[in-house]
């Protein structure tokens, strides 16, 4: 039986078409595994600014204003040191990316507000998609397409690219670690693990 398509269908199929290949060479669909963060060690002030890329004011003001606080180990009175978690650098860094672009920081608190609501491996399934005035959640690879293909979404954010991105900066900054009692040089080895996973996804040999 052959099925016949009217002009508006065939059109409707040509831009999803379009709005699949655009999400792709954007890198919108990213599906590869990643592996779950360090649940042990905490990352302070200067090193969680030099993976998400901003200024340690941006860092204070967003904790102090509750956008972005350390969940690690939050600022007890003066000399006491913030530590920052995996999720924190990634949300941190995403938020700087959405800034760039010029969008809304009421628009920005509601994206952290909706990132909040997944665990933290979720986080790099979900794709942040907006049309410079709103932010889009999406979950699947429908999802963004059907934005691109509405004419909404303007440029987007693939949370696992970015949590690659920070997973390999990070390893090669110091970390320090949560338990009690830990030894310093924990946090180097602890940096080096970092490391040898980033390499074992690239399909490099470690030392």
């Amino acid at each position: 039986m052959a099925v016949i398509k009217g002009d508006g269908q065939d059109q409707r199929d040509e831009e999803r078409s379009a709005a699949a290949q655009q999400a792709g060479e954007q890198g919108l669909l990213f599906d590869d595994e990643v592996a779950p963060p360090p649940e042990d060690v905490g990352y302070r002030g200067p090193t969680a600014c030099a993976a998400a890329g901003i200024t340690y004011r941006q860092l204070d003001y967003w904790a102090r204003t509750g956008l972005v606080e350390p969940s690690v180990r939050p600022a007890r009175g003066s000399g006491s040191q913030r530590l920052y978690g995996f999720r924190d650098i990634l949300v941190l860094r995403v938020v700087k990316r959405l800034l760039d672009t010029g969008i809304s920081l009421q628009q920005i608190r509601a994206a952290v507000a909706y990132l909040r609501e997944h665990g933290t491996t979720d986080l790099a399934q979900v794709t942040l998609v907006s049309d410079g005035v709103s932010v889009y959640g999406c979950t699947s690879p429908d999802e963004v397409v059907d934005l691109l293909q509405g004419g909404q979404g303007v440029f987007g954010i693939a949370l696992g690219r970015v949590w690659q991105e920070v997973e390999g900066t990070l390893a090669e900054l110091p970390a320090d670690a949560v338990e009690a009692g830990a030894q310093p040089h924990g946090d180097h080895d602890r940096a080096d693990e970092l490391a040898r996973r980033r390499a074992r996804r690239a399909g490099s040999p470690t030392s």
